[in-house]
């Protein structure tokens, strides 16, 4: 069936607990009012937001750099961009002005991955974020071309977010110590769409990305624990089997 594999998009191990800190670095920059969220996912419709959550055992502040250069490196092996659309360090909690905020830009003008975390993270402080945001592709039916749409690869835009220890009283215990939004799942569902042939191939092939990607994150940057939540609380999994069963 098309939707094999998708159980592993729900694995959540027991947590690592604990978060071994370095001294914070002494840095500093001027704050700059933020613009807000680029790219930041809103449900519309029946879809949901949905994220994958990440922890490490015995994880050091020291290392989130690292980490974080690893899990964007993923993308472009599966349907996402070689480099970052922006970097943003954000102090103390999401309700601050971003203390660094670089935005590059989509295919060429995106910034190398080491240049752009390097480059955020020389405000390494134990009570900041960091959010890099990625351009990612999958299929979607081309907007206007209803009833039988064509479908198109149609980028989008995923924040993948390394939290300090001490960033929102703690949220890394909930959140992880690196959270990847990806956005509405509409793209894995497509529940206003007639299920022909080409959409069932297309969506298909978005699942299969999807698999591919969330298990070379967790590989590649040796995560003991992961989970895959929505913002509803649904399981995407449940509702892709539900999906698939109104065809039956």
């Amino acid at each position: 069936m098309w939707f094999h594999g998708l159980p592993s998009l729900s694995i959540h191990r027991d947590r690592p607990t604990g978060f071994q800190v370095d001294p914070a670095n002494k840095r500093s920059n001027k704050a700059v009012e933020s613009p807000g969220v680029i790219g930041a996912s809103k449900i519309e419709g029946m879809s949901d937001a949905f994220s994958l959550s990440l922890w490490y055992p015995r994880f050091r502040l020291a290392e989130l750099e690292e980490k974080l250069a690893v899990i964007l490196r993923q993308f472009s092996a599966h349907g996402g961009e070689p480099g970052v659309f922006s970097a943003t360090a954000w102090p103390v909690n999401w309700r601050e002005a971003a203390a660094f905020q670089e935005i590059y830009g989509l295919g060429e003008h995106g910034a190398q991955i080491e240049y752009a975390v390097n480059e955020a993270l020389e405000l390494l402080h134990p009570d900041y974020a960091y959010e890099f945001q990625i351009g990612w592709t999958l299929w979607e039916p081309e907007p206007g071309s209803e009833p039988n749409p064509n479908w198109v690869r149609t980028p989008r835009l995923v924040r993948v977010i390394g939290y300090g220890p001490e960033f929102d009283d703690g949220a890394y215990e909930q959140e992880g110590h690196i959270r990847i939004d990806f956005g509405s799942d509409a793209p894995f569902l497509q529940e206003n769409v007639a299920l022909t042939p080409e959409a069932i191939r297309c969506i298909e092939e978005n699942i299969r990305q999807l698999i591919d990607l969330t298990n070379a994150v967790e590989k590649e940057s040796e995560a003991a624990a992961r989970l895959m939540w929505t913002e509803l609380g649904e399981s995407l999994a449940a509702r892709l089997v539900s999906r698939l069963n109104r065809l039956q």
